[in-house]
């Protein structure tokens, strides 16, 4: 069965972002010349995804409003489900599950933009058409960055292809499980639903992908990692996201030269 939806979590307050995401949501602010969220829908676009499923917030209808002005109805559609409650990643996810039905499908997260040859949305559903099983996005990183992310212990199984073995959310920078770090990109199935119907909640009642994952491996399920090739364009917190429209704009064909000689003179 091809991959060809995805569903895109929205329904986050910003908190790293106030008191500015009170008044837009910041997967709408520009990053160089068009909104963050754009770039993400573009990756998924170009790795033959059709439906867009974006797990909202009421009163957070703008995403609908800004890409229905540039829909082209004969090749992607665009619908929305909400999240009233913030109570985790896996519980936006879960959210979409009446729309996804049985298919496989693509979740990708606003804060994360991968740079890169080949879409990395693409890279991710090739692994999963080889392998029919979950695929996780990873990327290595310095041991000092670790514990501010979630973290998988994995057993190597071919060039950047891993099977994972478990993972823990922020682990102290000595203990952590490896170096390589999830990216807020995955295929997933009709499994991972099913866990996340299933699995409890943690502290706050929240539900967990890294939880429903983790059952998944201890029921003897596999799930499979990916360390994708291209560069990952942070975008989760002000100084990131800073970083990441320097980054992309002295790369801008209309901008770059002006910005260069700016820097230089700075």
């Amino acid at each position: 069965m091809a991959i060809k939806k995805a569903v895109i979590p929205v329904a986050g307050l910003g908190t790293r972002f106030l008191p500015l995401s009170k008044v837009l949501a910041k997967e709408i602010w520009p990053l160089v010349d068009k909104a963050a969220i754009q770039y993400i829908l573009e990756e998924a676009a170009g790795s033959g995804i059709k439906e867009f499923i974006f797990v909202s917030k009421p009163g957070k209808e703008i995403f609908l409003d800004y890409f229905k002005k540039q829909l082209k109805p004969n090749k992607i559609s665009f619908s929305q489900v909400f999240q009233k409650e913030q109570l985790g990643d896996g519980h936006a996810v879960l959210q979409a599950k009446r729309l996804v039905k049985k298919e496989p499908c693509l979740v990708l997260f606003g804060d994360d933009i991968v740079e890169s040859k080949v879409p990395c949305s693409r890279q991710l559903i090739n692994v999963f058409n080889k392998y029919r099983k979950p695929v996780v996005a990873l990327y290595k990183l310095p041991k000092e960055k670790l514990s501010s992310y979630g973290i998988v212990k994995v057993k190597k199984i071919a060039p950047r292809l891993y099977e994972i073995k478990g993972i823990e959310e922020k682990p102290a920078t000595n203990k952590a499980l490896s170096n390589l770090a999830i990216v807020g990109k995955y295929v997933i199935d009709s499994k991972v639903f099913d866990f996340l119907t299933n699995t409890p909640a943690k502290a706050k009642g929240e539900i967990r992908l890294a939880g429903a994952f983790n059952e998944m491996i201890k029921k003897g399920l596999t799930v499979y990692g990916y360390e994708f090739e291209g560069k990952w364009l942070e975008c989760g917190n002000k100084l990131a996201y800073l970083k990441s429209n320097i980054y992309l704009s002295l790369k801008h064909p209309q901008f770059k030269k002006e910005l260069k000689q700016l820097l230089k003179k700075i």
